[in-house]
This record gives structure tokens, sequence and C-alpha cells, in this order.
């Protein structure tokens, strides 16, 4: 469904990635994992148009380097930023519906949807956004780029600052996205979540995948582990 190859992205004159290759198939969750300033985010965000970058970036066979951000978005792609954009004066549900588009192949996710997930977000339906705790404004953005009908998300550190029961829905959020046939990369620092959820797992280092495999591979790859990931 997405490939990437020989992918190479800049910020200025720094040179941040060198030459990634990866793809992530259809109702497949890739984890994309790395210590911070390994690549990881730049990566997502060249791939959404955000960063300029070279090389071969497609998108259900077509190529979409070189687009903008909505124009990939309109595609397919969803994105979920590690900043949770939500638009603070708006209330939940006025941010939900701000995602929502037309039903693409896989239907339209409805509000129901999204309560049923997360039922604090219908107890908070009518509040503005900018007050909703940290782990609220996560639930929040995730279910908002949900309404778009993605057929393959991208999520950068979705249980960054979330207390241990947030980061099991979440977990749970994006294994029945995986049941419902929407491709998943997770951008994710914590390896015991990424690990149990994910098919297959990506290690990038220096801007560059240095690893390529299953969770099992991985555990069983002391030295990748020791090199590419612990602190």
């Amino acid at each position: 469904m997405l490939q990437v190859d020989r992918l190479h992205a800049y910020y200025g004159k720094s040179h941040v990635l060198h030459g990634v290759s990866f793809g992530v198939r259809r109702g497949e969750i890739v984890a994309l994992l790395g210590r911070n300033g390994s690549g990881r985010s730049t990566t997502a965000k060249a791939i959404m148009g955000m960063v300029h970058g070279e090389g071969v970036i497609d998108f259900k066979g077509q190529a979409i380097q070189g687009r903008k951000p909505h124009e990939i978005a309109r595609m397919g792609l969803g994105y979920v930023p590690e900043s949770r954009d939500v638009f603070p004066r708006l209330t939940v549900r006025q941010n939900l519906l701000l995602g929502q588009k037309g039903g693409g192949k896989h239907g339209r996710w409805s509000f129901d949807d999204m309560y049923a997930m997360f039922p604090r977000l219908k107890e908070r339906e009518h509040t503005e956004a900018g007050v909703l705790s940290g782990g609220e404004q996560q639930m929040l953005t995730l279910c908002r780029t949900l309404m778009g009908a993605p057929e393959l998300i991208i999520i950068d550190e979705p249980t960054e600052g979330l207390a241990p029961k947030l980061v099991e829905l979440v977990a749970d959020y994006l294994t029945m996205l995986k049941e419902r046939g929407v491709s998943v990369l997770l951008i994710e620092q914590k390896l015991t979540i990424a690990m149990r959820i994910s098919d297959r797992a990506l290690v990038m280092g220096h801007g560059s995948i240095v690893f390529d495999g299953t969770p099992d591979e991985l555990r069983a790859d002391a030295a990748t582990r020791k090199e590419w990931l612990q602190v």
C-alpha cells in the first residue's frame, strides 16, 4: 500500500534522511522504532509532504512526492502528529466534525464509533478541546484523523505522556484499526506496546533503516537493540 524507496530529506543544509526504504502492506501495523533524533518523525513528515524529500514515495500505486499535505490526506493517508494539534477553542464534537469527509473504501467512521472507543470523549463532547487533559487531547487527535476515513494512518508517539491505562487503550485502538483493514505506521518509543501489536518492526539510526523484520526477530537481535534502541 505504501512504498518508500531511497528517500532523502533535508532541513536546510542538514541531511536528515539517507536513502530510507520500506513498505507497509494493507491491514498491517508496522512499528518505526529508534532513539530521538534518528529520523522517524522526519520520515513521517516527508511522506505527508510537510518536509521536502527526494526519492520515491508511492501510495496505492500513485506517486505522492511533491504533492501538498491536504492532497495526500484526501488520497486516504492520515497523519497524527506528536504535537496533538487540536483546535483549542472548538468543542470535541466540532474538532471531530472538521476531520470528517466522504467515506472511502472502509466507509465513514461515525461519532458513535469514536465515542464507543473513547467514552471519555462522549462525556466531554461539548467541552472546548483546549481544556482537555493531554490524554484526552491525544484521543481526540486520533479520532479526528480517523473521521477522515484513512486507509493508512501514520501515528507519531501516540502514547507519549499517557497513563498506563490510556496506553493500553491506544494499543487496543490500533489493533482494532487493523481488524477493520486500516494500515498503521506506528512511530513509538515504548517497545513493549510496539512489539506486542506490530506485524513488523523497523529500526532507524542516523537517518537510515538499520533493521527490518518481525518483532520476534528483533527480540532475538540483542546487538541491534543494544546499539540502536537502548538508552
